[in-house]
């Protein structure tokens, strides 16, 4: 497909990768005539910011796209980077997306006029799906640092990195599964360990997953939790599917040679410093993922579910002492596991809150028209996931449809516009 200089489409849904897609599916479902604008490549996130080894840290049959579901031999596994690129590539042959590639929305204005790289088109309603994970967040103290660096979106494998010891700086999925991909690659690894937490990668017979999804825990709403901010904004807790999964347990990591210090908190040219919470950071990652097992203990009791026993984790490791510093002789990169943050810059509508995060109830924003999808708990804990971001597609679509009858949603409630 092209783009027409000067068109207007009913609906303009930009982004293409998982969340795009099923909203131009639900779309379609609905009759409604609509482009999808993605500035690179279907799945580009996927192809380009992951590391070679990458694979989801959720099963397979949680990959669910409207009416397309996982139906791969492994629905138990883990698929692996170019298998989630397949994936979503097949989904857009599928359901023949009417999807432009390599043509970036550069600025949306209010009215819907929305400029790209390859022209100018209008629209009466907008969908926003540029996903969470745009802008690397790389804090200032690198500034400081002469040894080479580079962010965790730029990681592909041991190789590229030069001889020498590694330092990693956070310890969220990617920190904790970049730091685990050199470890086993042979390379000394130093990891700067913040308050992420982990979870248990199987538990009395079952992925945690599978247990959580039968205890309900997927579907609870966002507004169903008192602490929204908090759990809006909270870290990923740290799990593999490496090798059809596993937990990473970081204390078996330092027995084997990993090098562990607390929270980065200063550094020159010479030395990284760090805060003496090495203890409390591990205490509290195993703190949530035992919690998580009372949860599915008290489940499997209340349902009388015939489940195995199975002993509770006991640490393998305690650190004698929290290193207080790193002299970065020897230091032949650091790798900034420090997460992204989103660039909403080229949106020129007041949307957004204090912290510019877009206001909106389940995607529905204050201004009629204007939506976003695939936020993070932008309603569930699978908002932005292959398993939840169908549902939430599906209520969007279900309110641009209503828009056009001549309904009005505004903060969760509707009226009728003569």
């Amino acid at each position: 497909m092209h783009l027409t200089d000067g068109a207007h489409l009913p609906v303009v849904v930009v982004g293409g990768g998982q969340a795009g897609l099923a909203t131009s599916r639900h779309l379609m479902a609905q009759g409604l005539d609509h482009l999808v604008l993605e500035a690179d490549r279907v799945g580009s996130e996927w192809r380009n910011r992951r590391w070679d080894s990458f694979c989801l840290v959720t099963p397979n049959w949680q990959c669910r796209l409207p009416a397309f579901p996982y139906d791969g031999p492994d629905p138990d596994g883990f698929m692996v980077r170019d298998e989630i690129v397949d994936y979503l590539e097949a989904f857009k042959r599928s359901y023949d997306v009417p999807l432009i590639e390599g043509v970036r929305a550069t600025r949306l204005e209010h009215g819907f006029r929305i400029a790209t790289t390859a022209g100018t088109i209008t629209a009466d309603q907008v969908v926003v799906a540029t996903g969470p994970y745009q802008r690397p967040r790389i804090p200032r103290i690198a500034e400081r640092l002469t040894v080479p660096q580079l962010h965790s979106s730029q990681y592909k494998n041991p190789d590229q990195l030069p001889p020498g010891e590694i330092v990693v700086i956070g310890t969220g999925q990617s920190g904790c599964q970049i730091a685990e991909d050199l470890h086993l690659a042979g390379r000394t690894v130093h990891l700067a360990t913040g308050s992420a937490p982990r979870v248990a990668r199987f538990y009395r017979g079952l992925d945690v997953v599978a247990w959580l999804e039968r205890m309900g825990y997927y579907r609870k709403g966002i507004d169903e939790f008192d602490d929204v901010d908090s759990v809006r904004f909270r870290v990923n807790h740290y799990v593999t599917g490496r090798d059809g999964g596993r937990d990473i347990d970081l204390r078996k990591f330092a027995l084997e040679g990993m090098r562990l210090y607390g929270r980065l908190i200063d550094a020159d040219q010479q030395v990284l410093r760090f805060a003496d919470d090495l203890a409390q950071n591990l205490d509290h990652a195993d703190a949530v993922s035992e919690g998580i097992k009372d949860t599915i203990d008290a489940y499997i009791s209340a349902e009388g579910i015939d489940a195995p026993s199975e002993p509770r984790y006991q640490p393998v490791w305690q650190p004698s002492q929290t290193p207080e510093s790193l002299s970065l002789q020897g230091i032949s990169a650091v790798i900034w596991s420090t997460g992204f943050r989103r660039d909403d810059s080229w949106i020129h509508v007041p949307v957004f809150d204090g912290r510019g995060y877009p206001t909106h109830r389940r995607g529905v924003t204050s201004v009629p028209g204007l939506y976003f999808i695939g936020l993070p708990w932008q309603h569930t804990w699978g908002s932005g996931r292959f398993g939840g971001v169908a549902d939430d597609a599906r209520y969007v679509v279900d309110r641009i449809t209503e828009q056009r009858a001549g309904v009005h949603w505004i903060a969760g409630k509707h009226r009728t516009v003569a």
